[in-house]
């Protein structure tokens, strides 16, 4: 059975998109992505030797981009020296084959670079399970043209009796392998469940980073964390999530999350296995939409965010838009609004009022204060290690104890308590 390869080996190869009118804009290709492309091919270690874009009607049944532009590819693959051609719409299995045998070169599309960048990257074992099965799921429909010669033809002489066609066999050792990950990949979903139910247990709020790839949100969890989470200027530089403490202000801490970017054409099936990962957007209290705003396409990455976003259920949850590398930008084209914060992760402008705005969001009343209890009263500081963030605790002529509390708590206990206690600066960078 082919086995999946862990990386693709190229060196140059000749991009190809098609644009035609009974394809949807998503399903498309243009300028832009075309562009985008060929940094996907960049991150994957290889280089772009030519650039082709066909227009026409409909995609061909055959060969996508029809007979004549076929054959112009192949002269280019030819005297360019390329030994690969992707494609930046999604082909189907037949089409990929054919244009393999007619160009002579191996033969991607744009999903098929996305899962090898992905293969490439992924460093837990919880990433490799979940790009190990969406390899598996792409492969799958792949091998019915695979193994067509060996395919056994109903009734035809030679063919009847006991056995199985390669492609049966193969196609059930994919499933089995399929059905393994799936079932690792649910024992980390219990897993993460634990997790969750300790955090909303111990009123831990969780603030998810998403956006698109390549947006900076890396660069703002190291900034905002201390974080060394490596951080560069090239597509998904980070599969693997990463979740740490940041200290909003003293009556409020919450879990920050780093989650994988998205990106426009995401393959679906690397969206259902990142689901293990991604369903952490659900349960967040609060999203910070990371934007790149010195992308003339800001708008475009942010659109395919926000759906990606109601695919995996958290439409719902609160969000701020974090437009990053604002020092790349003139403060008078800056976007302004209600939950919008301008701020850049590498220079540290705007996070003060980040943290601000996370604060304003996430504020359930809690209050730093210090209650004085009566000996007779003490039952109530065990109350306060269920209920409150006990801080210290002193004996003297009282019990005197200093807690975050929440306003039902302090109003149940307000005949203790002496007053606010003076709040400690905000986070500063």
């Amino acid at each position: 059975m082919p086995e999946i390869q862990q990386r693709t080996q190229f060196n140059r190869a000749v991009l190809v998109g098609l644009n035609a009118r009974s394809l949807s804009d998503e399903e498309n290709a243009d300028d832009a992505t075309l562009e985008e492309l060929s940094a996907l091919l960049e991150t994957a270690g290889g280089e772009t030797a030519a650039v082709v874009m066909q227009v026409r009607d409909a995609p061909d049944p055959r060969t996508f981009i029809g007979e004549g532009k076929t054959a112009e590819v192949k002269e280019l693959v030819k005297s360019l020296g390329a030994d690969m051609v992707i494609f930046d719409n999604a082909l189907s299995p037949s089409q990929q084959r054919s244009l393999a045998e007619e160009l002579n070169v191996g033969v991607l599309d744009r999903s098929a670079l996305i899962l090898d960048i992905f293969a490439q990257r992924a460093r837990t074992r919880e990433g490799r399970i979940q790009v190990e099965l969406a390899q598996y799921k792409y492969l799958l429909p792949r091998l019915l043209g695979m193994w067509k010669h060996l395919e056994r033809q109903e009734g035809a002489i030679g063919t009847r009796g006991p056995g199985e066609t390669q492609l049966e066999s193969d196609r059930r050792v994919l499933r089995r392998k399929i059905a393994k990950l799936e079932a690792e990949l649910k024992d980390v979903r219990r897993v993460r469940a634990t997790q969750r139910e300790r955090r909303i247990k111990n009123e831990v709020p969780v603030v998810a980073i998403v956006g698109y790839t390549n947006a900076g949100k890396s660069t703002l969890l190291n900034r905002l964390t201390g974080a060394e989470i490596p951080a560069n200027d090239r597509l998904f530089d980070t599969l693997d999530t990463t979740t740490r403490t940041l200290e909003i202000s003293d009556t409020c801490t919450v879990l920050l999350s780093d989650t994988v970017g998205f990106i426009r054409k995401l393959p679906h099936h690397l969206v259902e296995a990142f689901k293990a990962t991604l369903e952490e957007l659900e349960y967040a209290d609060l999203l910070l939409h990371v934007i790149d705003a010195s992308s003339p396409a800001w708008r475009e990455q942010a659109a395919v965010v926000e759906q990606l976003i109601r695919e995996l259920g958290a439409q719902e949850t609160p969000r701020i838009e974090v437009f990053n590398k604002c020092d790349l930008e003139p403060e008078e084209v800056r976007p302004h609004g209600e939950d919008m914060v301008s701020v850049s992760a590498r220079t540290g402008e705007g996070l003060p009022q980040l943290l601000s705005a996370i604060g304003k969001r996430l504020d359930t009343g809690q209050r730093r204060v210090i209650l004085h209890l009566p000996y007779g009263q003490g039952g109530v500081v065990e109350r306060l290690y269920r209920e409150a963030k006990v801080e210290s605790v002193e004996y003297g002529p009282t019990i005197d104890v200093t807690a975050v509390c929440t306003p039902k708590t302090i109003g149940q206990l307000k005949q203790f308590v002496e007053g606010y206690a003076e709040p400690r600066e905000p986070w500063e960078l």
